[in-house]
């Protein structure tokens, strides 16, 4: 088109040119020559067919740079540039192909993780308009390269522990059930509970209060103690917890180094006790400690189990427990001298304890003795003992009163019960309170010294088979052989042997067995 479009001008330039020349010799032969002459009507004809021919090429022309154009307008399409973060990555023929590659993308998401919230990530991705005669367009090679480009997040809520993230949820309400859920793991009573979302086994009061048999319990309150923040975030699906895992991830326990600092009251069992740990694993970190010389304030190298969050429970705990009887010795000169005969057999009391019981996931932190009541007298145990020699007296029977057992210790409190822990058994109670120790009941001192793991030692001889154990003494104020009354000074309370703290031993034996001294006092 541009070709011929030069050649029609030059042809026009050339016609008028000729056109003028030929009116110039018209002018100056118009005189001599006449509209008829010959040669004047050959040059006509000439000049006609000029015409003709030049219109004619014209027309041709314009005929074929209409078609032309036509053509070329019917084959110039739109399409569209697609760029990621400002790079060409191709081009496809219709926008709205990206809308139907976005919907199948999210979908495929939603579908691979189903229990979250996933948003197609689509920032940075633009299109460019554009036209051209016939483009080489390849759309599907510019969507499945599109397709290995986007990415996914999963909307989600974070649970925050004291500023620090530990689980990542669907939303707030499955962040609620999942704290609300590690709280109720730690409540009283044993049971299969389950929720809207998750089921699980709970904590049994009786599992952490020694093993014994609660007659009842009831619960005063159950919190978290650390700060718990929710927020908003962005994260990839396969961190996003159910309530049932973050549940798990919010009380599974780690060990952590602690320091911790001896205080009144303490023994190595005790504080092995608090930790989680045994007597030997606490020496073990502390090898240049030596049990006997520590003192309150000395610092021990601990680990403690520890969890992202603590579960405190205050609960109020009621206990039946037997009371033990009496028992009422009878001299008598009808039995042979050093022998003895029960007469009448003793009778358990019952009597209920209370207790208040602070827990730290699940654990016993704190139990205050809150007070008991008999529920039930015992009956007491009568027993002759014999006096007869060679010439027998008139017979006669003296009543002498050995009571029940009594608190060694004004204003005792209970720092380590009776019974297995961990693996291991504790003989005995450990009491802190005033620090003069009493004779719980009348009896004669068959010991009164040094014994190995409980330092200054006294052991008081009950009669019937029935002996209290007094370790951990600072000093002793009796001696072999002596004979004591109810509430007779034994000695002062210390910290000798193995142990960590200034408190009391104590101990009821029946024929060398030990017994749970609850039972007794």
């Amino acid at each position: 088109m541009r070709g011929f479009k030069g050649s029609w001008w030059k042809d026009s330039a050339l016609l008028k040119k000729e056109a003028q020349s030929s009116a110039e010799s018209q002018a100056s032969g118009s005189a001599s020559k006449s509209p008829s002459h010959p040669e004047r009507r050959g040059w006509w004809a000439k000049q006609s067919k000029w015409v003709w021919i030049t219109a004619g090429a014209i027309i041709i022309a314009g005929s074929i740079y209409t078609t032309s154009k036509a053509y070329v307008n019917a084959n110039t399409i739109p399409y569209y540039h697609v760029y990621v973060d400002g790079k060409h990555v191709g081009a496809i023929e219709d926008d709205a192909q990206l809308d139907q590659l976005f919907e199948a993308k999210q979908k495929e998401y939603q579908d691979k993780y189903p229990g979250t919230f996933m948003v197609l990530q689509t920032e940075g991705i633009t299109t460019r308009a554009d036209r051209g005669y016939k483009p080489e367009i390849d759309s599907e090679q510019t969507l499945q390269k599109l397709d290995g480009m986007l990415q996914a997040y999963a909307r989600g809520v974070e649970l925050k522990v004291n500023g620090e993230t530990v689980a990542v949820v669907k939303d707030q309400e499955t962040a609620q059930a999942a704290l609300e859920a590690a709280k109720l793991k730690y409540a009283p009573d044993a049971a299969q509970v389950e929720t809207s979302q998750v089921k699980f086994t709970k904590v049994s009061a009786s599992a952490s209060t020694d093993n014994k048999a609660s007659e009842g319990s009831e619960l005063k309150s159950v919190n978290i103690k650390e700060s718990i923040e929710l927020a908003r975030t962005k994260a990839s699906p396969e961190e996003v917890l159910d309530v049932e895992a973050a549940v798990q991830v919010l009380t599974d326990t780690k060990d952590q180094p602690v320091i911790y600092t001896v205080k009144e009251g303490d023994t190595i069992s005790s504080i092995a006790q608090q930790y989680g740990m045994t007597s030997a694993e606490v020496m073990a970190l502390n090898p240049e400690v030596e049990e006997k010389y520590v003192q309150i304030g000395s610092e021990l190298r601990l680990t403690k189990p520890e969890a992202p969050i603590t579960v405190r429970t205050v609960e109020t705990v009621t206990e039946k427990q037997p009371s033990k009887p009496e028992i009422i010795v009878r001299e008598s000169d009808e039995l042979p001298k050093g022998t003895r005969k029960v007469v009448r057999p003793g009778r358990d009391g019952v009597k209920v304890v209370n207790y208040s019981v602070t827990k730290e996931n699940g654990q016993v932190v704190a139990k205050q003795w809150l007070g008991q009541e008999v529920v039930q007298e015992a009956l007491p145990e009568v027993v002759y003992k014999g006096t007869k020699v060679e010439k027998p007296a008139a017979p006669a029977v003296q009543a002498s009163s050995s009571k029940q057992f009594a608190w060694p210790v004004s204003g005792a409190r209970v720092t380590s019960s009776f019974g297995s822990r961990w693996g291991r058994s504790h003989d005995g109670i450990d009491i802190v309170g005033n620090r003069t120790i009493k004779a719980s009941a009348a009896g004669k001192v068959v010991f009164a010294g040094e014994q190995s793991g409980y330092g200054k030692v006294v052991i008081v001889d009950h009669g019937n088979g029935y002996r209290t154990l007094y370790g951990h003494l600072n000093s002793i104020s009796v001696r072999n052989g002596q004979s004591l009354q109810q509430g007779s000074k034994v000695g002062v309370m210390g910290s000798t042997g193995r142990s960590t703290g200034i408190h009391l031993h104590f101990e009821i034996q029946k024929n060398g067995v030990p017994q749970n001294p609850m039972k007794y006092l």
